[in-house]
């Protein structure tokens, strides 16, 4: 059977080769205030076990920012810091899973963040998870070229550091923009195959191609929101990485959560 889409009022379901695939909603940025408000209450009501979740994120943060500095790393801290957003979707499985739980009525420990590793999906979210780490490898590897491209070629002069060559002259100004540029658009494709996938496989054993792509046509479907979501997340992540990324401990598990209820919106049940 040919691929075909339904619509049905706000709701559109894909079939393909006779599998139905979720449906996905159409939301609007109330929805996205919501799923932040709830992701707020989610924490407040498990703060504990969000927070040892939480803080293996930041140190994760500290430990690249030591090794950059160590190892002479310097142009590429920033990018690994900001390609941290890449692998949220991966650092969160574990609190989506305690949102499930309490929205089930379970009881909830951190322990049961574990309980990932006894899903039916395991290997579909380690799948996507091996995907995103390759997107990672491949942004610190485009922002080691850019750096390169630009600024690389000018470090020899002997007349300022690296944080002056970056804000004043025309090479750091030109790394600074094709950086943000790239890293953007690395941004958006973790944003369009992940927003949605992850939580869905923890839901549902959908397979990984039909989890990445009901996540692909809930962006397409709510451009707005989810470009609200997206903005929100890295805004979020920016604010919680200063100073010395404590603030990711509180950041990460809210956002963590309140994807979780954002899928809860975007799919059909």
């Amino acid at each position: 059977m040919a691929n075909r889409t339904a619509t049905n009022g706000s709701t559109v379901r894909e079939v393909a080769y006779g599998e139905a695939y979720p449906g996905v909603r159409k939301i609007d940025l109330n929805d996205i205030r919501d799923s932040l408000s709830k992701g707020v209450d989610d924490f407040l009501a498990m703060p504990t076990q969000l927070l040892f979740l939480g803080i293996i994120y930041p140190l994760v943060g500290v430990v690249a920012a030591r090794w950059a500095y160590g190892a002479d790393l310097r142009p590429l801290l920033y990018p690994m810091i900001a390609g941290l957003t890449l692998m949220g979707p991966v650092a969160a499985i574990g609190i989506y899973e305690l949102s499930r739980r309490r929205e089930q009525g379970k009881p909830v420990s951190w322990l049961n963040a574990f309980d990932v590793l006894k899903s039916p999906a395991i290997g579909s979210i380690m799948v996507l998870a091996v995907g995103l780490a390759a997107l990672f490898v491949a942004w610190l590897a485009a922002a080691s070229g850019i750096y390169e491209a630009t600024l690389g070629a000018s470090m020899a002069a002997p007349e300022g550091g690296f944080l002056y060559r970056v804000f004043n002259t025309a090479e750091g100004w030109q790394m600074i923009f094709l950086g943000n540029l790239v890293g953007f658009l690395f941004a958006v494709v973790v944003l369009a195959t992940s927003v949605v996938s992850f939580p869905l496989l923890l839901d549902r054993d959908v397979g990984p191609v039909a989890a990445v792509k009901t996540s692909l046509r809930a962006v397409m479907a709510n451009p707005v929101p989810m470009a609200a979501w997206g903005l929100v997340v890295a805004v979020s992540i920016a604010v919680g990485s200063v100073p010395f990324f404590v603030g990711l401990a509180v950041v990460m598990p809210i956002l963590g959560h309140a994807t979780w209820h954002l899928y809860r919106k975007v799919i059909v049940n």
